[in-house]
């Protein structure tokens, strides 16, 4: 008979950091670090939310009107519950963006820090999402300074049944 013990911590280290952006399978277990960023879990992110300390960008991708819809099909959108206040920012955290989605991810930091790259961000999606981890290395190569990053994303922030409200994609 064979005992298998979990040593404490190791079953949460998730995958080790990659040298550069995940480029597929984005819903997948994360790293626990992101070097050069401050790891917070959702309390902490709560109190930098009521602070208004942080600026809080939503990454999630947005879901695309299906091709094969039928003639006169209406599509309606699924709404994105976000963090109140928080700039949503779809499609930004793929590991490889177009010049177009760099420019608009470039916009959306800029117009949520007013411009000043020391203001505390906090990059968030859902739990488990690479999204998230992409974005907010993203944010460190464009030369952000104070990254915060969600691993737990709106999923750990409800499980604390903190509030929500639905949220639309930035338009710059």
């Amino acid at each position: 008979m064979f005992v298998l013990l979990a040593l404490p911590g190791l079953a949460a280290a998730g995958p080790p950091e990659p040298s550069g952006y995940r480029m597929d399978a984005y819903r997948a277990p994360v790293p626990a670090t992101l070097a050069g960023a401050k790891v917070v879990s959702p309390e902490e992110a709560h109190s930098l939310w009521q602070a208004g300390t942080a600026a809080f960008i939503d990454v999630l991708p947005r879901a695309p009107k299906p091709d094969n819809l039928p003639e006169g099909t209406i599509w309606n959108e699924p709404p994105r519950r976000s963090i109140p206040g928080a700039l949503w920012l779809p499609n930004v955290g793929y590991g490889a963006l177009a010049d177009v989605t760099l420019d608009y991810f470039r916009a959306g930091l800029a117009h949520a820090t007013a411009g000043d790259p020391a203001r505390p961000v906090l990059i968030f999606c859902l739990e488990e999402c690479w999204m998230s981890w992409n974005a907010a290395k993203r944010a460190l190569d464009l030369g952000y300074t104070e990254v915060l990053w969600l691993p737990e994303g709106t999923d750990g922030w409800t499980f604390y049944d903190y509030p929500t409200e639905i949220v639309t994609p930035f338009r710059p």
